[in-house]
């Protein structure tokens, strides 16, 4: 008998999931750690995000698409790339990198640029015929407190907008929007947004492992989680299922 069989939650969705993801944020990988990557956690990376702009930079991004799309694995660009094409008026062109590179994963955000939540939406709603939209909600400055009914309101307003997912953001040190400078989490916020929209259709930024567990606690194993780093995806994994100490008593 496998310990797998003996141990593992069944309860857990496998892949190919709708929901119980796990968005992992790859700020330069080598091929050799993207290998290493899928080795030891393939059955549990469903999105890789290329973060922030690094795609422009790294001399390796056909090679990693090449491994993790053998492994079932999604890719999508950080929503930085967007703002850029945005800011610069290349989104014509930007799309049609994503279509040569056989991207099916975009991910539209505003988190420094300033742009329009209705032209924001329209975006949306366009890309949307081509790719799965991945759009992300809350500013990446820790100064910005924004009201929850404004959160609800744009997840809500992105999801009819035609996002398969909307992001709530953390950034990849988990000091902003959803969390406090300290990493605190607003569990206010959490709650408010909760009332009003499906879990599912949310991926909740998370780096930190304290965000992890109180996310996956409160949530349940399958909650949607974002921002991982490469090298924390299994103990994800195990807090997910309940075999390490923080999660174990609740299953």
């Amino acid at each position: 008998m496998k310990l797998e069989d003996l141990f593992a939650d069944p309860t857990r969705t496998r892949k190919p999931r709708d929901y119980g993801l796990t968005h992992v944020l790859d700020k330069g990988l080598s091929v050799a750690e993207v290998q290493g990557l899928v080795e030891v956690a393939a059955p549990y990376v469903d999105i890789v995000k290329f973060g922030w702009a690094t795609s422009v930079v790294v001399q390796n991004l056909d090679a990693k698409l090449e491994v993790f799309r053998q492994c079932g694995i999604d890719v999508c660009c950080g929503g930085s790339l967007f703002e850029l094409a945005v800011r610069r008026n290349r989104v014509d062109d930007y799309v049609a990198f994503l279509k040569d590179h056989g991207f099916r994963l975009v991910e539209i955000s505003d988190g420094v640029i300033e742009l329009e939540h209705k032209q924001k939406c329209l975006y949306i709603e366009r890309l949307a015929k081509d790719f799965k939209v991945l759009s992300e909600v809350g500013s990446k400055d820790a100064q910005v407190v924004v009201a929850p009914f404004r959160w609800v309101a744009q997840i809500k307003s992105e999801l009819a907008a035609g996002a398969w997912k909307v992001v709530t953001e953390g950034r990849e040190s988990g000091t902003v929007g959803l969390y406090r400078e300290s990493g605190e989490i607003r569990t206010g916020l959490i709650e408010e947004i909760e009332m009003e929209i499906d879990p599912k259709n949310l991926i909740f930024e998370a780096p930190q492992k304290a965000q992890q567990v109180w996310l996956v606690k409160h949530f349940g194993n399958n909650v949607n989680l974002g921002n991982i780093p490469p090298q924390e995806v299994v103990s994800v994994e195990t807090i997910r299922q309940g075999l390490r100490a923080d999660t174990m008593l609740t299953r």
